[in-house]
């Protein structure tokens, strides 16, 4: 049965400034829901998300006062392993509310994954790979400091996929910025960019065209999520892959999308989606419609990485790569065992339900102050 369902709230600091179009984060705050059965065993969830409500309609405070409020008494003392039963009741009563719901789901999924003794990914059709490739963001927004991070991550031999998140700038200088980037990095690498939504349709037609010419291989949501019209104009106006992101609320929005061939990757998003099982529709709906799919994040920490790593797993289609390195962008680790980073890929873990194992000490220590109860270390099942 379910006896507890618990938010926290962790304010993380970040290595260096983040800038998006939309919010320049200097923290994250991770939002972690531990779920405990009366069989002793307990699941993890994570629903982060980016900049709060500058960037989307979920902020961390208001997920946790859903959970604990509307969503948890609805469950409680539910079957543990009826993970279905208890979402469809969830989804029946509570509207919206996307990332808290994905908390949710992924905390029930871990907790029947770790009591049959098997991956997470094995809950959802089985993996496919092991180890998933990932993309670093530039986002300091200097040429320099942009180009010697780079260099570094490629001598590291953690990241060769660069992603600029752009839209702050004139159009002119942004193009300008991103193309002396690729110069700089050369052809060995993929650069790509993000525009959360910054431009015009206009502004947009005028930027892919030079951004295309000069070597850059995909264009992350450059124009209002809404405007799917606009959306397709570019895609079929463009050779460079245009890909669907803030667009891209679950699988109503991806049946949407594909319909009007409004894009030619989707950036998968497991809380976007509304939840794992809701993340696996969206890739079907892709597949079906011949597009092309990039595991995407909400710069989650370990545990929501490592449900998004364990989700990708499973996709036939990942040909645009990942961009799950959240944890990285942090300065504090959460985890007894840190996600492994090697040869320019993550590895997904192998161990039952995610794979991980949260330092409760830790997170004892740095969990925010309104939400002090202790957790206790679970014993092994």
């Amino acid at each position: 049965m379910i006896q507890q369902i618990e938010t926290i709230l962790v304010d993380v600091p970040t290595i260096r400034p983040h800038k998006l179009s939309v919010v320049t984060m200097n923290t994250q705050t991770l939002v972690l829901v531990r779920i405990v059965c009366s069989d002793g065993i307990q699941g993890w969830g994570e629903a982060t998300t980016i900049g709060g409500l500058n960037y989307g309609d979920e902020s961390p405070e208001s997920i946790k006062v859903n959970i604990d409020t509307h969503i948890a008494p609805l469950i409680l003392n539910m079957p543990a392993s009826q993970v279905g039963l208890a979402m469809a009741k969830i989804n029946k009563i509570i509207q919206g509310n996307r990332f808290a719901k994905c908390a949710i789901e992924t905390a029930l999924l871990d907790a029947q994954a770790r009591r049959l003794g098997i991956p997470l990914s094995e809950l959802l059709g089985g993996r496919l790979r092991s180890e998933l490739p990932v993309a670093w963001t530039l986002a300091s927004g200097d040429l320099a400091k942009d180009v010697s991070e780079a260099e570094s991550m490629l001598a590291l031999r953690r990241h060769r996929i660069f992603k600029l998140k752009i839209g702050l700038r004139s159009v002119e200088d942004d193009v300008k910025h991103v193309l002396a980037i690729k110069r700089a990095l050369g052809d060995s690498v993929s650069v790509r960019v993000d525009v959360n939504q910054a431009w015009s349709e206009i502004e947009a037609s005028r930027a892919i065209a030079a951004l295309e010419a000069g070597g850059v291989d995909l264009i992350e949501q450059p124009i209002r999520a809404e405007n799917k019209a606009g959306m397709a104009r570019l895609a079929e106006k463009f050779s460079v892959a245009i890909m669907a992101d803030e667009a891209l609320h679950g699988p109503a929005a991806a049946f949407e999308l594909a319909k009007l061939a409004a894009a030619d990757v989707f950036a998968v998003k497991i809380t976007q989606s509304g939840g794992l099982t809701g993340a696996c529709l969206v890739s079907h709906i892709a597949q079906l419609a011949g597009i092309s799919l990039y595991g995407g994040t909400m710069l989650e920490g370990a545990i929501g990485t490592a449900a998004s790593a364990q989700v990708f797993s499973t996709f036939k289609d990942l040909s645009f790569g990942t961009e799950l390195f959240g944890p990285l962008l942090l300065t504090e680790e959460l985890l007894f065992e840190p996600l492994v980073y090697k040869d320019f890929m993550l590895q997904v873990p192998s161990k039952p339900g995610l794979g991980v194992e949260i330092d409760l000490e830790k997170l004892n220590r740095m969990r925010r102050p309104d939400t002090n109860r202790l957790l206790t270390q679970a014993k092994a099942a």
